[in-house]
């Protein structure tokens, strides 16, 4: 068999082994008895003599495919916010293989590739509805939403104390920079003792990308508006740190935030005073919208007026994360990072002393190991250009506007039929601001304590588990195309009615 031949009756039967008639119910998770098989299926050392690849192909598919999660397959796997792949996606993925292609440096005398990237990124900044695509210079594909939120702080950490260098007489042209003289030199004479992010319940990532980037953990400050709404942003604390003596501070936007799916702006007014602040005292604004800001993409219908609302002036941030596995539905992993400063990557980022890594100086198009982490790196914008391609704006509206309908739903039948035994949190929430997030308890404890787990080892559908005010909670997170907005909700409620119902009946 040559290579071609086995190629494509290999991805048949990989295909095959994954294949999901309509209708089918698949497990979320593996089931024990698979996962045990499949570890007692390891060779204990590296084979001396290769098994080849049609009896590895036949371990692949016999024994690890069926211990691999199920999410890409089942509609009703709803953790993490973790999407499915559209098919077209799967397709485009596998021409990345095939083809192998790294996209890191602009050759279109050799690939399309990197042009292919820039227009994915263009009708990204369209469908998301962020302004023209000549706003947003500094765009890039990265692993996901923590290695964008590691860029929005590396390139604020380096907007704001640039800024502060140019501002010393003599310096005004070339101060410097902390990606030339670091980040300890470049504060000194800076005159910045400090660098602090603010936020609202900031993802895990914040911390990490600030750990990273050589801020430090400790200097993410949470500034929440009151213990009812943690995750909103206190704009008055935000503007009193603004004026702290030699300090310099990036402010991170979370939207929305990871539990309750809410956003840390209520719209358009607060985010023109955010910019208004940030402007006055020089700070930097990055928005953590790896899933909330697919809401500005919902359909103009009035049903989704409120989430609109919450996302709008998200545009006027510095720079802005998207998660493209998340509701783009794309595999992993894609993630998407925007900034305004055209300037700012390439000084943080940039690749020197590799001139035989270098595009043309004409060229309008980056090379984009000079505005990113990796030297190396996947074709990964393929599979994005492909969906927005292939769905339009209206197909992906009409995909996200099902993901929202079934969490609404969810929604409403927790502060209606189910409330008598679940409890939808937090105690501020309602129908409209959901947005495919739903947060929620049950209310006998001893249920609630067992609640999650009870999802999971039915294998039909799969929820995160949380706390919320210190107490177990559940998390939904829809985030599949494979949503059936009726069919689904009718599931749920009747998995949520029987679980009650059955544990009344134990005690």
């Amino acid at each position: 068999m040559d290579t071609e031949t086995f190629l494509s009756t290999s991805y048949t039967r990989i295909r095959a082994s994954a294949s999901v008639p309509p209708g089918t119910s698949v497990p979320t998770l593996p089931h024990p008895s698979l996962l045990s098989a499949a570890r007692t299926s390891f060779p204990s050392i590296l084979p001396t003599q290769g098994q080849g690849p049609t009896s590895t192909l036949t371990h692949l598919t016999r024994d690890i495919a069926p211990a691999l999660a199920g999410h890409n397959l089942s509609g009703r796997y709803y953790g993490f916010v973790t999407g499915s792949t559209l098919p077209i996606a799967e397709a485009a993925d596998n021409l990345v293989s095939a083809f192998d292609n790294s996209a890191q440096v602009h050759l279109p005398g050799q690939s399309i590739s990197t042009e292919v990237e820039d227009v994915a990124l263009r009708m990204l900044i369209e469908f998301l509805k962020l302004g023209k695509a000549e706003e947003w210079a500094g765009r890039t594909f990265t692993t996901g939403a923590t290695a964008s939120n590691v860029l929005g702080l590396a390139c604020g950490r380096e907007g704001v104390i640039t800024a502060r260098l140019r501002e010393i007489p003599g310096k005004e042209e070339d101060g410097g920079s902390v990606g030339e003289l670091g980040l300890i030199r470049a504060c000194a004479e800076a005159g910045v003792k400090e660098i602090q992010v603010l936020t609202s319940m900031g993802h895990s990532s914040l911390y990490k990308a600030a750990s990273v980037v050589g801020l430090g953990r400790a200097s993410v400050k949470d500034l929440p508006v009151s213990p009812l709404e943690p995750w909103r942003l206190d704009l008055d604390a935000v503007e009193e740190e603004l004026q702290r003596e030699g300090v310099a501070s990036i402010v991170v936007v979370s939207a929305g935030e990871v539990n309750t799916g809410r956003f840390a702006t209520r719209g358009l007014e607060d985010m023109e005073r955010l910019r208004e602040l940030a402007d006055r005292y020089g700070a930097w604004i990055h928005v953590d919208g790896a899933f909330g800001i697919f809401a500005r993409s919902l359909p103009e219908t009035e049903e989704f007026a409120q989430l609109r609302e919450s996302a709008a002036g998200l545009e006027l941030a510095d720079s802005i994360t998207v998660d493209g596995h998340k509701l783009l539905n794309v595999p992993y992993d894609t993630g998407i990072f925007f900034t305004r400063h055209s300037s700012i990557p390439p000084a943080v980022f940039q690749n020197p002393n590799a001139v035989y890594l270098s595009s043309s100086s004409t060229s309008t198009i980056p090379s984009p190991l000079n505005i990113g982490l990796e030297n190396s790196r996947r074709f990964r914008a393929l599979p994005v250009y492909a969906v927005l391609l292939s769905e339009g704006r209206e197909g992906l509206a009409t995909m996200l506007a099902r993901m929202t309908q079934l969490a609404q739903g969810v929604a409403d039948a927790l502060l209606s039929n189910l409330k008598e035994d679940y409890e939808l949190l937090p105690e501020t929430a309602s129908v409209p601001h959901t947005h495919i997030v739903v947060l929620f308890r049950a209310r006998d404890p001893g249920l609630n304590a067992v609640l999650v787990q009870k999802i999971q080892d039915s294998g039909e559908w799969y929820v995160s588990g949380t706390k919320w005010k210190g107490e177990p909670a559940c998390r939904i997170a829809v985030a599949s195309w494979r949503v059936n907005v009726q069919e689904d909700l009718a599931f749920v409620k009747e998995r949520l009615t029987n679980i009650a119902k059955e544990w009344k009946e134990s005690r």
